[in-house]
């Protein structure tokens, strides 16, 4: 059985902390009042506290770590848009349209249509919502389930989500937005109408704050990281490891089903393919999408490497002890910055030679060699004719040669709160509960029975931007 621990690799608690925010005069007493509440700093709280601000609402953001990021600083890959700039930049033809069919295949058809055509129709706003505000993604790749090179992440390679957070940490402080770390909501209050007036809960030294507000924007996060909730909804996935930030409790799933809220999905839970076994640090869609093949424990090729990641999760788990190995070359490393990470950790191990790697890896040198051998004489040929791979990136002609042994873990919770395509949260019945929204993963209905690589941050921004734009349309 696997660890259910998570591991916190040196560098990757540099990551952490590098994203930190801290801001002076963060406090907070009982009888605040603002136009908006946003609870929960991650992107998607981040997006609407600085959308709604600049739309001239009066904004608190409240967070209960004592950091901004939550899960969006672990995001390794890049953000998913259809017809930007950048890709007509490269030649790359892709639309809304195509993204929509991507997306609505990748969920197996269970995403509720009406919310993926708002994200897919507004994710190209999105990048150009981060570049105004610090956080370019020039750079365009291709994660599994996607037909074109869609997934955009910061030049040179490097991991997408800090980036971002660090650019957003960057406009809180400019725009000088009420941030209160460490301040964890346990109710959010209606009045006698049965509207959303406020919030109340703890500080970091126990003490109970209320705050009023016309509206408040519900951005919490998933529940990747209990995984007693975890195993309600998917008892087969006791014993995995999680990707997921500590935060990631399912706490605003709770606030509002305290309300009525309607939950939709809940036992969609994705495991994502390459995760350091015991550890549950990612490694990014990138490395697959940008060339690396994956072998078992025989050295042999076993998959697709660009399929789904259900399904590349599940002919991982198929392999002797669950367990693979990604298998790149310098070609790679060169061209994607996000690996250094990697190697600073510890992760990976190198050799001159194929030969040599298959003994760092306890694998028959043999056999790996011809898998690599194989796998680069299809490339020239230009077909993949044993797991017909659309996308062949290396040919793996050239040294050093490098494997990161991976297995799947808990990676992102695709079940929450119903909402509208206005982002409004519904009850029970179907109806509105006035004055709330909510946006990124708390939310169900977007990414269906699978997420793909990329739609996470498309994600958190699109429909965070939204739900600060609607909330301010709803103060007027």
């Amino acid at each position: 059985m696997k660890s259910t621990k998570t591991v916190w690799a040196p560098k990757m608690l540099a990551i952490v902390l590098a994203a930190m925010l801290i801001l002076p005069g963060c406090g907070g007493k009982s009888g605040d009042s603002a136009d908006i509440v946003v609870i929960g700093a991650g992107g998607a709280g981040m997006t609407a506290a600085i959308e709604a601000q600049s739309l001239g609402a009066k904004v608190i953001l409240l967070e209960k770590m004592p950091m901004v990021g939550g899960n969006t600083v672990r995001a390794e890959g890049g953000l998913n848009a259809a017809g930007t700039e950048y890709q007509k930049a490269q030649g790359i033809e892709d639309s809304p349209e195509l993204h929509f069919e991507d997306t609505m295949k990748g969920g197996k058809n269970l995403n509720n249509p009406d919310l993926v055509k708002v994200l897919t129709e507004n994710a190209k706003d999105s990048v150009e919502f981060l570049k105004e505000n610090g956080a370019e993604l020039s750079e365009v790749g291709k994660a599994g389930g996607a037909s074109v090179p869609r997934i955009h992440r910061p030049e040179g390679g490097e991991a997408a989500g800090n980036f971002i957070v660090v650019a957003l940490k960057k406009k809180l402080e400019e725009l000088q937005i009420d941030v209160r770390l460490q301040h964890e909501v346990t109710e959010i209050l209606t009045d006698k109408d049965g509207k959303v007036s406020g919030v109340k809960g703890t500080d970091k030294d126990g003490k109970t704050f209320s705050i009023d507000a016309k509206a408040v924007i519900l951005t919490t996060g998933g529940f990747g990281a209990n995984l007693d909730m975890v195993v309600k909804y998917k008892p087969e996935l006791q014993g995995f490891t999680t990707t997921n930030a500590p935060g990631a409790q399912g706490s605003g799933i709770g606030l509002a089903q305290a309300l009525g809220a309607k939950l939709v999905d809940m036992e969609q839970i994705q495991i994502h393919p390459t995760t350091i076994p015991g550890e549950g640090v990612l490694i990014t869609e990138g490395v697959r999408g940008d060339g690396a093949i994956l072998v078992n424990q025989e050295g042999a090729r076993f998959t697709n490497e660009l399929l789904t990641r259900d399904v590349v999760s599940q002919n991982i788990l198929a392999q002797k002890d669950g367990i693979a190995y990604l298998i790149f070359n310098d070609e790679l490393r060169q061209n994607l910055g996000a690996t250094e990470t990697y190697f600073e950790m510890g992760l990976v191990e190198e050799g001159q030679t194929v030969a040599e790697l298959a003994s760092k890896i306890g694998v028959d040198a043999a056999a790996l060699e011809q898998s690599v051998k194989r796998y680069a004489d299809m490339k020239n040929k230009g077909a993949d004719e044993d797991f017909q791979r659309d996308d062949m990136r290396l040919d793996f002609t050239k040294g050093n040669y490098y494997a990161i042994k991976v297995t799947p873990g808990i990676h992102h919770t695709m079940g929450g709160v119903a909402i509208n395509t206005q982002t409004e949260v519904l009850n029970e019945s179907g109806a509105v509960i006035p004055n709330l929204y909510a946006a990124g993963e708390v939310t169900g209905g977007v990414h269906g029975a699978n997420r793909l690589g990329g739609n996470a941050l498309a994600d958190i921004v699109t429909f965070g931007r939204i739900a600060a734009q609607e909330a301010v349309k709803a103060l007027n």
